[in-house]
């Protein structure tokens, strides 16, 4: 019964992609995705430190974590994606 009620709210595709923004992998957790909320923060930590030991120092700041901020970008695009089908799919039965 009370799983039920958890399964029928939901959450602006906006709002989601607003925590994800905030929080990198809590997008995906608000999705009813916690484990692939996890890979994502894994490996954005992950990336992150090995772009930061093999860039230059004469890279710049983002340069030095780009591998980071493009799993963060593709973590964003994914929180938004599965909101927005959910949404979608929730207005529209």
């Amino acid at each position: 019964m009370g799983g039920r009620v958890a399964v029928n709210r939901l959450i602006h595709p906006l709002m989601v992609l607003g925590i994800a923004i905030l929080l990198p992998g809590v997008g995906q957790v608000v999705n009813g995705q916690p484990r692939r909320g996890l890979v994502f923060a894994f490996y954005i930590v992950l990336l992150g430190v090995v772009t930061y030991m093999v860039a230059p120092p004469e890279a710049s700041a983002i340069g030095r974590v780009a591998g980071g901020v493009f799993v963060y970008a593709l973590s964003l695009l994914d929180a938004y994606q599965v909101a927005a089908k959910r949404w979608h799919r929730a207005k529209h039965v």
